[in-house]
């Protein structure tokens, strides 16, 4: 891939996702902000587009059998492997982050009251992502399937492809919603970093908090970056 600073953040991480760790030390959103240019990431985030640029072209040629894979997928079996795999991470972290969060703030508050902001936060995305996520299962991504499905028998599926043009900007909105409480997530714990008085709790729930957030980057990718840019794409 030939890389300029014309060249949609996205598409480089399509293209090599260990491009990934490059733009979030450069604190570049690639998820929900993928559609914008290098050079518009950089001014965006003051990062210096002459240091990246040559950063991205080296890394860009390593080897990387996942993307090229994902990038291959038909959109149908994409859908099926961001339930399977994304949408299930989801729902089985989800309980054991918001216990986790709930005894720090029991044991740990009074010294840490950041901890309360936090599960506040976190409570927020569990049961936004939830929803999210059920939209997606029970209506867009079987909508993308049946467009895909009347593409390859050649029959006509426009109505449908404005329903999926519709609701992939709603579901775009509430990527970038998430992408934000994140940051601030981020933010509130130091990137993380476990206080000299945490315990192994402390330490474990902050990581799985960690995890988290990379899980939901590469899941916000699959969809804004991949996904949804093929379906509009087809339906062009």
């Amino acid at each position: 891939m030939e890389i300029q600073l014309d060249t949609r953040v996205g598409d480089v991480v399509k293209a090599n996702y260990k491009t990934a760790q490059l733009f979030d030390k450069n604190k570049i959103d690639f998820c929900c902000g993928g559609g914008i240019t290098i050079r518009e990431a950089c001014i965006k985030s003051g990062a210096d587009m002459e240091q990246l640029l040559p950063e991205l072209k080296m890394m860009v040629t390593l080897n990387d059998p996942d993307s090229k894979y994902m990038d291959g997928m038909e959109l149908d079996e994409l859908c099926d492997y961001i339930e399977k795999r994304h949408h299930t991470y989801v729902n089985d972290n989800i309980p054991f982050l918001r216990q986790k969060l709930e005894k720090l703030c029991d044991v740990h508050g009074a010294n840490h009251s950041e901890l309360f902001e936090v599960q506040e936060l976190f409570d927020a995305t569990a049961g936004n992502l939830t929803t999210h996520m059920q939209k997606e299962e029970i209506l867009v991504f079987p909508l993308i399937r049946k467009m895909v499905k009347l593409n390859r028998e050649g029959s006509d599926f426009e109505k449908i492809y404005e329903d999926v043009k519709k609701n992939i900007a709603l579901l775009d909105d509430e990527h970038q919603a998430e992408g934000e409480r994140f940051v601030k997530i981020a933010e509130v714990t130091s990137s993380y970093t476990v206080p000299a008085d945490g315990c192994t709790t402390y330490r474990i729930t902050y990581q799985t908090l960690s995890d988290f957030e990379q899980d939901l980057h590469r899941h916000i990718h699959l969809e804004n970056n991949i996904l949804f840019v093929k379906a509009l794409q087809l339906g062009k």
